[in-house]
């Protein structure tokens, strides 16, 4: 299945997306949120659309996060090896954990507000893992029991705040806007390979990042696993597995967003984004 969030901010109502058409699931579902995935939700959806003959929602006015705001956002960084090569850091030898605040979220097509003084505001094309059931101390070889499915995140990252300003990198994560997700929530089973995922991200119709998800230092199984022996993974947890190379920060000089830029991505079955950037204001 594919889940999709439909209307305006923080009201938004449950749907799926079958064949192009976007049906109503809200008098079944409350939200796709913690509750939904930690009462076996998908497995009952599933059968509710097998069964049921749903409203269309036609011309859907907005696409909201693919799932409700999470307990937390959990990212990996540097991992991929030549990202991790073009900011000159070392590849690392175990996943770097870092949160990005739960009000960071946004919908796939918002806006990317650039923050208030900010002079380096960057692009970072993801896969996100949603986690399906709640996780503790979780072997590599069960760790694909606890994913719910896929959806493409874009991690916008402020350089300065983050490797500028001391301490630790979330700061320069978690500002609003800086997590958008979806447009979809692609179920585990639509997947034929996690990881054989091509992905791309332009600015302004040149391309910056192409990659595959081949290229994942920490696969799938194994950041879900690693990160489960620090915290508990709670349904609707948002992991986001890290870039490639090709980010602002890696060039010389560095090339960061300006307000009116627009930032398109996508990644291969999830689906595409696109965030035109504008300036903080009041």
């Amino acid at each position: 299945m594919q889940l999709v969030r439909i209307g305006e901010f923080e009201q938004e109502k449950p749907a799926i997306l079958i064949d192009g058409r976007y049906l109503d699931v809200s008098a079944h579902v409350q939200d796709y949120n913690e509750a939904f995935f930690a009462a076996d939700g998908l497995t009952k959806l599933a059968k509710i659309v097998a069964s049921t003959d749903l409203p269309e929602i036609k011309s859907p006015e907005r696409i909201g996060s693919c799932v409700a705001r999470p307990s937390k956002i959990i990212c990996v960084g540097l991992n991929y090896a030549d990202h991790a090569r073009e900011t000159g850091a070392d590849i690392p030898t175990e996943p770097i954990l870092f949160f990005k605040s739960t009000t960071a979220l946004s919908g796939p097509f918002d806006p990317v507000v650039i923050p208030k003084g900010s002079t380096k505001t960057d692009w970072e094309v993801e896969l996100a893992i949603v986690i399906g059931k709640k996780a503790q101390y979780v072997s590599e070889t069960e760790a694909y029991d606890y994913v719910a499915g896929y959806c493409l995140h874009n991690d916008y990252s402020e350089r300065e705040y983050q490797l500028e300003r001391g301490g630790n990198w979330s700061k320069g994560k978690g500002c609003d806007t800086f997590a958008p997700l979806g447009p979809v929530l692609v179920t585990k089973d639509e997947i034929k390979d996690v990881h054989n995922l091509s992905m791309w991200l332009d600015v302004n119709g040149k391309r910056f990042q192409t990659s595959n998800t081949d290229q994942l230092i920490f696969n799938v199984p194994q950041v879900v696993s690693y990160i489960s022996q620090f915290m508990t993974l709670l349904p609707g947890d948002v992991i986001s597995t890290g870039t490639p190379h090709g980010v602002g920060l890696g060039f010389k000089p560095p090339i960061y967003l300006q307000a009116g830029d627009v930032v398109t991505l996508g990644m291969e079955g999830l689906g595409e984004q696109k965030q035109t950037v504008i300036a903080y204001s009041k």
